[in-house]
């Protein structure tokens, strides 16, 4: 028969099933074998010879009969007699219920019980006994908080809520709290109240009942009537919630099946369809709810008296299986095998209707993507009129279809579907989808377009400054953004010859070469001593360096980064670079000069310090980053794209109107550095890794471009931040800033590290907004003054005026920069800081928010107190 495991019973009469290896197991769930234990206590005097028995106390012992059987393995039943000198008895029976669900046989594991009582009292008391005697799992909290987390921890089916006293716990807030959840309406919650004044009514259940308790129990701490409340609960609603909660698989599967499937109440009125279903005949879930079931049969092609013969069967209560022929929403009619079979219910009335379709083909199914296949195929050959009330809508030919290609792009395959999903479509739903394929048609996907109805008179600052910078060619794209004073500029001839408005004036030495930095001036040193900071003032090292602050800088990031080493160049080749990029930054530029670049480097340095951005990136990334941060704006004009496409630049010319300053930077770094041996920072590179590091450094100067910004910006956000995008994802490491194994083996891809590295170079290239305030309020006056000189350059020579509110008369330098902010500079980043964990530069935002915020009220006060003394004089 095999050894039995130890049994025991304590004082409180709860039984202990122990296996010689696992002593501590209340109840062994690791037996392979069914095991049927027998504990019987009985008085001395019935004791039978031969039977093994252990002392409880002095009313009677305890036996235990072990049974081995050959079934399931972890089903265990134990069953309990107790006899004493009175001739009282209770069965206790705890076991593993097997449920069944029409012909689905599960298997009810033992009820969980939440206990929520802010002392162990008698009734607490009485249900852990209860429960120990059921064989039911029982946990107990002191609160609510704690009921909470361990009830979505667990799942508890039943919650047993102490509400005797409202001082202790809200019961009725815990009850709601805990039906909000999502397992809550599974779940049985009983309100202990106080036991009611026999002389008084008993008080009302609604209340409780309108919180959500399933049931009230007044406070009675017997054991045997605890139990059988928990008895009556397991068998009732437990077991329905049970049953209830299994069947969501079936629903799941009726979604996911390839047989369109309905299902109609007596009444056949439609209850449910399922995706195929809406797919087959074109009607959603919304449309179908309500109908009457079969109105889809209800084909010119089937006979009437076809129809009256199947409802007549059904009434009969016998299946009806055969061929009808299905109409479509957009009214075109196919055949289909029907089987529709009655389904009853309690007193033997037929409760529900289900009609199940399918493909009269077996090689054929009934699924979005065959329904889709077989639209592809047929959509040349359908020229249908949708008529409405107001007209015809001509479905054309005109829809160019190349599926017949041999390779698909993405983007193609998707306009395929959404051309084929027209054709079982309303009209509204047509004419949006027309929309959505005029959209998909365009170039500027990732663009938000402000049209001139959105742009107010208030909010001209920021449609000048989008327009301006999201645009190379104002004549077409500003023309709808500009107000009227200024559409005479538009109709101004663009001619070569007058503008040759960014000329290449490349030096290959500056004028007075500076010496190695261990040999910099100390003051110079001392500053750089702060380049790791956030809060490090380049205008302060620009002032020292006479306006070299570039070369200095470098040479220190370089050495930090050990650049020389990955390079295999020496200090000197890495000096004479620095020199020959910085001499080609234009000095009388307010803004972008070497002093721009120097900054762009430190913030580039800083974001490759922070842990996130060192465990994706390799040293060849950090190397790539830090060129492309130097050589970014090399040569700039101190003019933008727009100006120099309407001024028909040789550049402009050169690149084709597209991305022309970007292009020359990344194109001229390149010539400088190969044109000298003495300043060639990748001849030690074999050729492979050159072009890799080359291609990096134009990508992410090519980023820089803010015509692109919302399309970088959209890909990082999608890409990297988005939630439950990429396996072993942790919402708080990604808050955090740390990053877990799994997290860190996806990011490093080259993909992602290449949306990185250009999120990085973008956020440097314009974080002027998130520096300390002095800094930011420094590099607004300079970049005011850039786009006034542009606009004095664009009025003295007749081009469109690209951004008309950097009227040096008139502008409104904190007006400039809260649109900056708001449309530009708070999304990108809010997405850089939940990546890359930089919560100064977010406060650094907020603060220098509120500085011209309030710049902006006295400027306003200022103009109205002007006006009033103006008003006075006249």
């Amino acid at each position: 028969m095999g050894c039995a495991p130890s049994i025991t019973v304590s004082q409180s009469g709860v039984v202990y099933c122990r296996s010689s290896d696992e002593s501590n197991s209340r109840r062994d769930s690791t037996i392979n074998q069914q095991q049927h234990i027998h504990i019987h206590t009985a008085s001395a005097s019935d004791r039978k010879a031969g039977e093994s028995t252990s002392p409880r106390n002095s009313g009677g012992e305890t036996r235990a009969v072990v049974l081995h059987g050959q079934k399931d393995r972890s089903s265990i039943s134990i069953e309990v007699e107790t006899k004493s000198s009175n001739s009282s008895s209770f069965n206790m029976k705890g076991i593993v219920n097997e449920v069944k669900l029409g012909k689905m046989k599960l298997n009810q594991p033992p009820m969980q019980v939440l206990l929520v009582f802010t002392k162990e009292d008698a009734q607490c008391d009485g249900f852990q006994t209860a429960c120990d005697k059921g064989g039911y799992k029982c946990m107990m909290v002191r609160n609510a908080a704690d009921a909470l987390e361990r009830y979505l921890e667990v799942q508890h089916d039943v919650v047993i809520i102490d509400s005797r006293n409202p001082k202790g716990i809200d019961a009725v807030g815990l009850c709601r709290s805990l039906r909000a959840t999502k397992p809550g309406e599974y779940t049985a919650i009983l309100a202990v109240t106080k036991k009611s004044n026999p002389d008084k009514d008993e008080p009302s259940v609604a209340p409780l009942l309108s919180a959500g308790f399933s049931r009230r129990y007044q406070e009675n701490p017997g054991v045997s009537t605890c139990l059988n409340e928990l008895v009556q609960l397991e068998q009732g609603e437990v077991k329905s919630h049970f049953k209830l909660r299994t069947t969501n698989c079936l629903f799941s599967a009726l979604d996911n099946c390839s047989d369109a499937i309905e299902i109609a109440n007596e009444e056949r009125d439609t209850q449910y369809v399922n995706a195929a279903h809406e797919t087959l005949t074109g009607y959603t879930m919304d449309d179908a709810i309500g109908r009457e079931a079969g109105d889809s049969s209800r084909s010119e092609k089937n006979k009437p008296e076809l129809m009256e013969s199947i409802f007549a069967q059904l009434k009969k209560g016998k299946a009806w299986e055969g061929l009808l022929y299905c109409k479509r929403k957009n009214g075109e009619s196919i055949p289909q095998n029907v089987h529709i079979t009655p389904v009853f219910g309690y007193g033997g009335k037929i409760c529900h209707y289900v009609f199940h379709r399918r493909d009269p083909s077996p090689s054929q199914t009934i699924t979005s993507t065959s329904v889709f296949n077989q639209e592809i195929q047929h959509l040349d050959k359908i020229n249908s009129d949708i008529q409405t009330g107001s007209g015809t809508l001509i479905r054309r030919q005109s829809v160019a279809r190349i599926h017949s290609m041999m390779i698909e792009a993405p983007i193609t395959k998707v306009i395929n579907i959404i051309n084929a999903a027209q054709e079982n479509s309303p009209l509204t739903v047509v004419q949006a989808l027309d929309t959505v394929l005029e959209i998909l048609r365009g170039s500027e996907l990732y663009n938000p377009q402000l049209t001139s109805q959105q742009v107010k008179d208030e909010d001209r600052v920021t449609s000048d400054l989008v327009g301006g910078l999201m645009s190379n060619n104002v004549s077409s794209s500003m023309t709808s953004l500009s107000s009227p004073q200024h559409t005479h500029f538009h109709k101004r001839r663009l001619s070569g010859p007058e503008c040759a408005g960014a000329k290449s004036t490349t030096n290959l030495s500056p004028a007075t070469p500076p010496t190695h930095l261990s040999q910099a001036p100390l003051e110079v040193q001392k500053v750089l001593e702060n380049d790791h900071k956030w809060d490090f003032s380049i205008l302060q090292l620009e002032r020292i360096t006479n306006h070299r602050p570039l070369t200095y800088l470098g040479l220190k990031v370089f050495s930090r980064f050990n650049v020389s080493s990955f390079l295999g160049v020496s200090e000197d080749v890495l000096r004479n670079w620095l020199q020959v990029i910085e001499s080609n930054y234009h000095s009388s530029n307010p803004y972008h000069n070497s002093t721009h670049a120097a900054d762009v480097l430190q913030a580039t340095s800083y974001f490759l310090q922070k842990e996130k951005v060192k465990n994706c990136f390799e040293q060849a990334d950090q190397v790539a980053s830090l060129i492309a941060a130097i050589v970014h704006d090399v040569d700039h004009p101190g003019k933008t794209n727009s100006f120099l496409c309407n001024a028909g630049s040789e550049l402009a010319i050169l690149y084709n109107d597209t991305a022309v300053l970007e292009s020359h930077h990344s194109a001229l770094a390149f010539q400088v550095t190969t044109r000298e041996d003495s300043c060639n920072i990748f001849k030690e590179l074999d050729r492979e890794d050159y072009r890799a590091i080359r291609h990096s450094v134009i990508d992410m100067v090519l980023a820089t471009e803010m015509t692109r910004h919302f399309e970088h910006l959209s890909k990082f956000v999608n890409c990297i931040n988005k939630p439950g995008t990429r396996d072993g994802d942790d919402s708080s490491s990604l808050q955090s800033g740390h990053s877990t194994p799994d997290t860190t083996t996806t990011l490093s891809t080259p993909e992602n590290r290449a949306l990185i590295r250009r999120m990085l170079i973008k956020c440097a290239d314009v974080a002027n907004p998130t520096r300390p305030c002095d800094l930011c309020a420094a590099w607004a006056k300079r970049i005011s003054q850039e786009y006034f000189n542009q606009t004095d350059e664009e009025k003295r020579r007749g081009l469109p005026v690209v951004m008309p509110v950097f009227d040096r008369s008139s502008c409104s330098i904190p007006k400039s920069q809260i649109s900056f902010i708001d449309y530009f500079i708070t999304d990108m980043f809010d997405a850089w800081d939940s990546f890359s964990d930089t919560p100064e530069l977010i406060e650094h935002l907020h603060i220098n928010y509120r500085y011209w915020k309030e710049e902006e009220e006295k400027l306003n006060k200022k103009k109205v107190t002007e006006g009033e003394k103006s008003s006075k004089s006249t």
